[in-house]
């Protein structure tokens, strides 16, 4: 009689160590912000994370593409690069013909109070 051997079956999941899960508080430790600040963005679905019951836990995943998404780059990194490179010189002391640079001034806008929303609470009694 011919054995056969069998074949090895499809890869289950529980094959692979479960991913580290870390807490808000490990998470803001690492980001220097409050526990508060990373539950409140968490349960705004704002960053990745995965709940646990009522827990909220990061992996290291999560942790890399928070810090992606908070990320900041420089707006126009050729100007910012050329204009540090310039030696600084007075106003005043403009060479060339080109005209001076004024900054842009966004309009703004007035302020104005809303009404109290309980009128009555302090009124007069007679």
């Amino acid at each position: 009689m011919h054995r056969s051997t069998p074949a090895p079956g499809p890869h289950r999941p529980s094959d692979a160590p479960p991913p580290r899960l870390f807490c808000p508080e490990e998470i803001a430790d690492t980001l220097g912000c409050s526990a508060w600040w990373v539950k409140d963005r968490a349960r705004r679905r704002l960053i990745p994370h995965t709940r646990v019951g009522r827990a909220y836990r990061f992996t290291a995943e999560h942790l890399a593409e928070i810090i992606r998404l908070y990320e900041e780059r420089p707006a126009k990194p050729a100007q910012a690069a050329a204009g540090a490179t310039e030696p600084f010189s007075a106003p005043g002391a403009q060479t060339g013909s080109a005209q001076p640079r004024r900054p842009v001034v966004a309009p703004t806008t007035r302020l104005r109070a809303r009404p109290p929303r309980r009128q009555q609470q302090y009124s007069a009694v007679a």
